[in-house]
């Protein structure tokens, strides 16, 4: 008996609907399917994102045909075969079934077909190998797919060296998928492939290096791929400043069982050693963004220290400084490196208590030192500074008044 999806929403939605109509008009029937991470992730009960969609068309016909059934069509990867639709303001990938012609492990150039197998045969795993008809029938061309993807196997299509030596970011993409659909052992072939092939993932670009570690540990749980990574030397090839596996292992640990929400590039932090340059360092090899390279290394901070014995009053010291976000990161990473199970109440409630203080504006500026008949120059900004360092160690007094005061006490101390 055929293996199908059954009744599925997405399927039956007008949008995907329209698709296949615009398709099948100028295709026939069976002329697209849907492809990969869809199809696998309905016949394991996953949530589905993204809906990609295999068809026969060339690009230029897909194109047309959209367009004649009224739908807006973005050529996001012509040279690859690939046409985004939009329906009703959702995207659906479409994409050329599609031979390897050559590849030199960074890019590949393509030939389009119309075999159904042959397009199967350059996929990466069994379990993305797999296609869906209209109906919701689903269509296994490696004969293995289907079992894979219930087994949680990550097994490459054909010989895994070959997968690897077609592009390169694979070596990743088994970690990251063994990450969110493993289970059990790893592949002994595909496993000893990408130890056998580490060295090439430095030839990467590096955005398309950090795209895929994020991905991976985002994952609910990526302390088994993480590990096998470390173990292969995978993990000093993309993150050679990766060295806290204990650290890294209990952060997904609290996340988990304290339901916070899972944060990749918390996790990505908690790899590195304390050292903000550290950060720096790993956030321009991986070409993070401005506000991750920021987030990084405020968050690898080694001073001020959190202990999980602070007291309120330290709290609030440390959050005004830092900020909440930055406090919240930094005690997270502090907890999972203290990993005491005793100590999990006392660092859930400083979070808690940082969380819940409204960190207050200090209510002087440099105007009001100015009036104070300090002359204008650096010696206002050392004032200001001088004075709210009395009011934070004051524990924040609402008093404008009583800071006044401690403003005309230093200013005239610096006139004498």
């Amino acid at each position: 008996m055929a293996e199908t999806l059954g009744p599925r929403p997405w399927i039956a939605a007008p949008a995907t609907a329209a698709v296949f109509d615009a398709l099948e008009a100028a295709g026939g029937a069976d002329c697209a399917r849907f492809v990969g991470g869809c199809v696998r992730n309905a016949l394991i009960g996953r949530a589905i994102d993204d809906i990609d969609i295999a068809t026969v068309l060339t690009p230029e016909q897909t194109s047309a045909a959209l367009q004649a059934a009224g739908l807006r069509a973005v050529p996001t990867g012509v040279e690859h075969g690939t046409v985004t639709a939009i329906s009703d303001h959702r995207p659906f990938e479409i994409t050329t079934l599609r031979r390897d012609v050559s590849t030199d492990g960074r890019h590949a150039v393509v030939a389009f077909t119309n075999d159904w197998a042959e397009d199967a045969r350059r996929r990466d795993f069994t379990l993305n190998a797999l296609y869906a008809r209209r109906d919701g029938t689903v269509e296994d061309p490696t004969g293995q797919g289907v079992a894979d993807a219930r087994a949680g196997r990550i097994v490459f299509v054909g010989a895994p060296e070959q997968r690897l030596r077609e592009d390169y970011l694979r070596i990743l993409r088994f970690f990251r998928f063994y990450a969110w659909y493993g289970r059990g052992a790893p592949d002994p072939a595909a496993l000893a492939a990408c130890a056998a092939l580490k060295g090439q993932i430095g030839s990467l670009a590096a955005e398309r290096i950090s795209k895929e570690l994020l991905k991976l540990l985002a994952a609910d749980d990526p302390r088994p791929a993480v590990r096998l990574m470390a173990e292969a030397s995978v993990l000093s090839e993309a993150l050679p400043a990766a060295s806290d596996l204990a650290r890294f292992g209990g952060l997904v640990e609290i996340e988990a069982g304290q339901l916070f929400e899972t944060d990749a590039l918390l996790r990505l932090a908690a790899l590195l050693p304390d050292d903000p340059a550290a950060g720096a360092q790993a956030a321009q090899a991986l070409r993070l963004s401005n506000a991750e390279r920021d987030r990084l290394v405020a968050a690898l901070a080694p001073e001020p220290p959190l202990k999980s014995w602070m007291s309120p009053r330290e709290v609030r010291r440390a959050v005004y400084r830092e900020g909440h976000a930055v406090f919240r990161d930094r005690a997270k990473l502090a907890w999972a490196r203290a990993a005491v199970a005793p100590a999990a109440t006392q660092w859930r409630g400083l979070i808690a208590l940082a969380e819940g203080w409204p960190s207050p504006t200090f209510p002087l500026t440099g105007g009001d030192v100015l009036k104070a008949g300090v002359a204008k120059g650096p010696l206002v900004g050392q004032v200001l500074r001088e004075v709210e360092d009395w009011w934070v160690d004051q524990d924040f007094p609402d008093d404008r008044l009583a800071a006044v005061e401690k403003l005309k006490a230093v200013a005239q101390g610096m006139a004498h």
